[in-house]
């Protein structure tokens, strides 16, 4: 697959798929990680005289309501701060004002094109890749260079309907996260996966995928109860994914050596941080009991596997993290793989998010930048944003 690095951007109408979708309130960004991972692809173009011009979704446009918090205008002044010169916004995504603007650029001019999403209002043109509009926005440039790993399993017109139309690649982003990635097609053993979350039903691909792989899966997080309610263990009021208790039975069985579950848990009877917890082993909780952290004799045990991981990747918190209280044990095996150097990869979304508020995401061996990305790449799902591009 090629990269930008292979590409003559010489002057070239250089259409750029970023992902500019930050978290925003009341129009300021909250977290501007999005828009720093992208610079590196920016600069690189524009240092090759190349003439800019940037897409982006930013949040779900499903009514008229939603245009104005989802306005990218924001990012488009962060960019300037972040590039040191000027980012010419257009606040369309198509039509005559956007055309001169491209048509009057110089080489190393930036433009960045409203929201793509603004597209759904009409039919959702740009999530179902709506073929009239890929091909416009394709006929905008002359080279299309997908940088946004977080949209990379979804086939939109921005990113796979131009990349039918134009010479294409990745950038520097997308080419770091698969070559992360990539280290967990053939993991050098002990391989470890960590897994947490809510939902049972969002790691069935991931766990039936990775389980043959794996040395041993470690399971915290919501997800962990209905593991243990499908072994005969009292759960109380614990999250309980009920439809996949048979699933959770019988990869158990088959693979006995490999599910580890959590043995103490820190419980309350109320779903708030204003009851105070106990710390119990998993066949004391009682009926009224819910479970919303793993225990510190359940750190211990995913410690004793971790410290001789030679790779290890973990997607989701293994508490409710939201809760100041139910932090602990992700935020203490947070530190444990930091402090002893272990090779672990943060599969995006939640855990990635926790990592940046505990201040480890810059100490892990990489954080991912794309959630439902990484998990369908954990699947082995195709993820048609590459495939166009291949």
């Amino acid at each position: 697959m090629k990269t930008i690095k292979q590409m003559n951007l010489e002057n070239k109408k250089t259409l750029i798929r970023c992902d500019f979708n930050v978290p925003m309130k009341d129009g300021k960004i909250i977290d501007d990680t999005r828009i720093t991972a992208a610079i590196p692809t920016i600069k690189y173009a524009i240092d090759n005289n190349a003439k800019v011009i940037l897409f982006s979704h930013l949040g779900r446009i499903k009514e008229a309501s939603d245009l104005e918090k989802n306005n990218l205008a924001p990012v488009a002044k962060r960019l300037e701060e972040l590039l040191g010169q000027p980012v010419t916004f257009i606040e369309k995504t198509r039509g005559e004002e956007l055309e001169s603007a491209i048509k009057h650029m110089k080489s190393k001019d930036i433009i960045l094109v409203q929201n793509t999403r603004y597209e759904d209002l009409d039919g959702k043109k740009e999530s179902k890749n709506d073929k009239d509009l890929g091909a416009y926005w394709a006929s905008l440039g002359d080279i299309f260079v997908n940088d946004a790993f977080g949209t990379i399993h979804r086939a939109h017109a921005s990113n796979v309907g131009i990349a039918s139309h134009l010479q294409s690649c990745i950038g520097f982003l997308i080419e770091k996260e698969l070559n992360a990635l990539k280290e967990l097609d053939n993991p050098k053993h002990p391989f470890i996966v960590v897994l947490g979350g809510a939902k049972v039903s969002d790691k069935i691909g991931v766990i039936e995928n990775l389980v043959k792989k794996a040395d041993k899966i470690l399971i915290g997080g919501g997800m962990a109860f209905t593991f243990l309610k499908s072994e005969g263990y009292e759960i109380g009021n614990s999250l309980l994914d009920e439809e996949n208790i048979d699933f959770c039975k019988k990869i158990i069985k088959e693979y006995p050596e490999k599910i580890i579950l959590p043995i103490d848990v820190a419980v309350t009877t109320e779903y708030s941080e204003k009851e105070e917890y106990k710390t119990k082993d998993i066949t004391e909780l009682e009926y009224n009991e819910m479970g919303l952290d793993i225990g510190p004799r359940t750190e211990e045990l995913f410690k004793s596997y971790l410290k001789d991981a030679k790779i290890a990747v973990w997607n989701g918190p293994l508490g409710v993290y939201e809760f100041e209280k139910y932090k602990q044990g992700t935020n203490h095996i947070l530190q444990f793989v930091t402090e002893n150097n272990i090779k672990i990869i943060l599969g995006g979304g939640d855990i990635v998010a926790a990592a940046s508020t505990a201040g480890y995401k810059d100490k892990v061996y990489h954080a991912s930048t794309g959630g439902g990305a990484t998990l369908e790449y954990l699947e082995g799902k195709p993820l048609p944003g590459l495939e166009a591009i291949k």
